[in-house]
């Protein structure tokens, strides 16, 4: 009687144990921590007629089309090592047709990865716009997208991570629970955090690490208060099946003193010492226009970092090449005046090397690259032609006389300064 009343407890035991959700995510990768690293972001949003999306042009140009009038991006790929291609109506000076590449394509994703391992850059942040969320649909671009990305980053042993952007979340009727619903989805059928023991997805303090991005910007229509963020952020660091990892927050620049490009709301910091990571968005906020801006730059960084520590949380800064996007705000009805071609100036380099250096002199311990891909914006870093297409009617930015790996090797030798493999020069390596 004895022993049947020991056996009772053990068999509850075992059976309550059984039905405790397990974990879903592979607890090991060869990237346990982002310090250390140069992560860049990339968008895969390019698309072109005929690339198996159904699509017509898509951020190449306006409504679907990629012309004179439509044009949207300041920069040109250089795509000679690309395996697809797409022609478009520009020419050469030498009257050849320019061509483009398409982000559907599983060589290109595969192409830019092993430029990644080429130059020592070490992964990148998927990012995934809330529309995205809203779809189920498992055959969706962007699921084909990461799942070639996912292939490729084993192939090259390059890091990757995703980065949830909650632009176009409604003010109205929507919060970010559809998000968690994606997150699932992604864990469940892409299996992005279980790759296997030879994985690469980016862990932080040993968790897999899933990024936030688009809290405290004044220019939103939601109230982080009421889209349930605080939920999502408990989810994904706490949910017994589909969490169990860090969360990093993109949030404006000035998120510490919550004034000028932040909602002056306090409840960002709540949610910043909720996470593991902060990363302020500066593109745009520190020009190679301005005498100083360099200094003004680390100084930002250095009192984040102070503030970071007594809240303790993680940081890392924006390094960016520069900014234009003259062709992308082209006729866009509430600009008041045109937009410049290369506003905030590439000077070959000058510009991205001392983001980088003060970045580092700062205090920085991982670095955030913006972008990797992004041609429309002028922020790319990925081979671009010095001698674009040129023509009666349209312009783009050339690459100052430089290679069209020049921020790619840059970004390189960043991350080698960051790993103290190279001098912290203040002035730009030389080739």
């Amino acid at each position: 009687m004895k022993k049947s009343l020991l056996i009772l407890p053990v068999l509850f035991l075992l059976v309550f144990s059984n039905t405790i959700a397990q974990n879903r995510h592979d607890m090991s990768s060869n990237y346990l921590s982002y310090k250390g690293l140069v992560m860049c972001g990339y968008q895969g949003w390019f698309r072109a007629p005929g690339d198996g999306s159904g699509r017509d042009w898509v951020h190449f140009g306006r409504n679907g089309k990629f012309d004179i009038e439509h044009n949207t991006i300041d920069f040109w790929p250089d795509v000679s090592e690309y395996e697809k291609t797409y022609e478009t109506p520009f020419l050469f000076s030498d009257g050849n047709t320019a061509k483009v590449f398409s982000s559907m394509d599983e060589s290109t994703i595969d192409l830019h990865f092993k430029w990644m391992k080429e130059y020592g850059i070490d992964g990148v942040f998927m990012q995934r716009f809330f529309r995205v969320t809203r779809n189920k649909d498992l055959d969706k671009d962007a699921n084909i997208i990461l799942g070639n990305a996912l292939k490729a980053s084993k192939k090259y042993g390059r890091a990757i991570a995703v980065m949830y952007d909650l632009s176009g979340l409604r003010a109205e009727g929507e919060d970010c629970s559809s998000v968690i619903e994606d997150w699932k989805q992604l864990v469940d059928d892409l299996k992005v955090t279980s790759q296997g023991e030879d994985q690469n997805y980016l862990f932080h303090n040993g968790k897999p690490l899933v990024v936030i991005w688009g809290l405290g910007f004044p220019d939103r229509s939601y109230d982080i208060r009421n889209i349930g963020v605080n939920q999502l952020i408990d989810f994904l660091k706490n949910d017994p099946e589909y969490g169990g990892c860090s969360v990093m927050l993109g949030v404006p620049t000035y998120f510490r003193t919550l004034n000028k490009d932040t909602k002056p709301d306090p409840y960002l910091h709540e949610l910043i010492r909720s996470a593991d990571i902060v990363l302020p968005w500066m593109v745009g906020r520190f020009t190679s226009n301005l005498y100083g801006d360099n200094n003004r730059y680390r100084d930002q960084i250095i009192g984040d970092i102070e503030w970071c520590k007594e809240n303790g949380v993680d940081y890392v800064p924006i390094v960016y090449p520069g900014f234009s996007w003259a062709n992308l705000q082209k006729n866009r009805s509430d600009k008041t005046k045109p937009a410049e071609y290369g506003a905030i100036p590439r000077l070959g380099g000058e510009f991205f090397w001392s983001l980088v250096h003060n970045a580092i002199m700062g205090g920085a311990e991982m670095l955030y690259v913006a972008m990797y891909d992004e041609i429309d914006e002028g922020t790319s870093i990925m081979k671009v032609m010095d001698k674009p297409p040129s023509g009666e009617g349209y312009h783009f930015v050339d690459n100052d006389g430089m290679p069209s790996d020049h921020y790619l090797w840059l970004t390189g030798k960043a991350g080698q300064v960051l790993r103290k493999e190279i001098s912290n020069t203040e002035s730009i390596p030389v080739r």
